[in-house]
Order: C-alpha cells, then sequence, then structure tokens
C-alpha cells in the first residue's frame, strides 16, 4: 500500500512515496525529494510521476494521500493542497490532512502538555497547544507575538525545530526540547494513523489552515 506525502507550508517543500507494511502498523519511506521554494506549481505533480515511474508504479497504486494543511506560507500550502484535491479527486483515494504544529507536538514527547513552536515571521509565533496520550487533545492553534507567548505560564514543556524559537524559550523560563525540522515519515506515520481510524476527508473539505489572516483580509477596507 502507497501513499503520496507533501508538504509545502515552508519556504521549502518535500515530497515522499511511503510503502504501509502488510501489517499495517509500520510506515517506511521509499524515498523523500526536496522541492525548491517557488517551484510547487511546476514540479510537484511532474515530480509525483517520475518518482512513482522510478519505483515501479503507476498513479493507480496510489491508496491515499497525506499532505500538511499548514501552518505557513499562503501560497505554497495553496498549491500543494490543490494538487492533492485534483489527484484524489481523480484517483478517488482518501486525504489525510495534517497540521505541521502537531507534527512538531508529537515529535517532542509522548505523553503530557506540550507547546509546539513555529516562526510565523513578523516577530510571531504560530503555537499549538496539545495534550498527549493514548489520544491527542488539541487544545489551540493560535497565532501571538513573542511578548504575548512569553507570559505565558513558565515552566511549560515547549518543542520546536527553530534554533532562535528554542533560544528565546529557555531565557523566558520554558523547558524547551529542540527538534529536527520534521521529515516526511514523521507526517506520513500520523497521516497514515488518521487513514486507517477513518478520519480521511474528501478533496472537497480539503483546506488550507493557515491561523495568520492574508494580508488582503487584514488592510482590506470595510464597504461603505
Amino acid at each position: 500500500m502507497l501513499l503520496l506525502v507533501v508538504d509545502t507550508s515552508g519556504k521549502n517543500g518535500s515530497m515522499a512515496l511511503a510503502r504501509v507494511t502488510a501489517s499495517g502498523s509500520t510506515v517506511e519511506i521509499v524515498e523523500e525529494i526536496a522541492l525548491a521554494g517557488g517551484t510547487f506549481s511546476a514540479k510537484l505533480v511532474p515530480q509525483t510521476a517520475v518518482l512513482l515511474q522510478k519505483h515501479g508504479y503507476g498513479k493507480g497504486d496510489l491508496a491515499g494521500f497525506v499532505v500538511v494543511s499548514g501552518p505557513g506560507s499562503f501560497t505554497g500550502l495553496r498549491v500543494g493542497l490543490a494538487a492533492i484535491k485534483a489527484m484524489a479527486e481523480i484517483l478517488r483515494k482518501p486525504i489525510a490532512a495534517i497540521s505541521l504544529l502537531e507534527v512538531v507536538a508529537r515529535t517532542g514527547r509522548e505523553a503530557g502538555r506540550v507547546f509546539s513552536l513555529l516562526d510565523a515571521g513578523r516577530g510571531d509565533f504560530y503555537v499549538g497547544d496539545y495534550e498527549l496520550g493514548p489520544t491527542v487533545r488539541m487544545h489551540s492553534e493560535r497565532l501571538v507575538s513573542r511578548e504575548e507567548f512569553s507570559s505565558e505560564s513558565k515552566g511549560q514543556f515547549v518543542v520546536t525545530p527553530d534554533t532562535n524559537i528554542a533560544q528565546f524559550a529557555r531565557s523566558a523560563g520554558f523547558c524547551v526540547e529542540q527538534i529536527s525540522y520534521p521529515i516526511s515519515n514523521e507526517i506520513a506515520r500520523l497521516g497514515w494513523d488518521r487513514i486507517r481510524r477513518g478520519e480521511a476527508i474528501r478533496p472537497e473539505d480539503l483546506e488550507a489552515n493557515y491561523i495568520r489572516r492574508t494580508d488582503a483580509e487584514i488592510f482590506s477596507k470595510p464597504k461603505v
């Protein structure tokens, strides 16, 4: 069973072909390739065909899609999600939409309350507030300034792949674990868990999780 895994949430992106073992308990990455920023729209679909052909597969061998739905780049997310929507609709295969904040949270620890932090630019953070255990509970995903986050309850556990954020959080009194940037095997594992639990979504229901409003929304003038 094959899954196509796509992350276009950042300045650069990645895609991978993942194989689910016969038992359904393990997901193995067949190959992961990098996608340069600014080329997502031109390369995503052609690279999918190349990746499948390279390993002796066709599009019909895909059993599902796993895609990072945000937060991140507005343009990157729109392009990535549009491509996945189109392929999933044509092939009639399920989609698992994954929050990058959840991936970060679950990569850092196995149980307990955790804040996952990503750089949102403009001096802001994307913050995921999760309770991890046998099931995962999301308290919130939000956009906060550095100053706002520093006023959160000290001693909380923070997970981030960003060195600058890790240093800031430590200096502000948080317990910090810095991880590597989430890679395809972690995204694929969470996506497959969602698909086999029956939590996949239809192409028409796939939407980006921007968290931050677009500049057009922020600066648009109200109609008179």
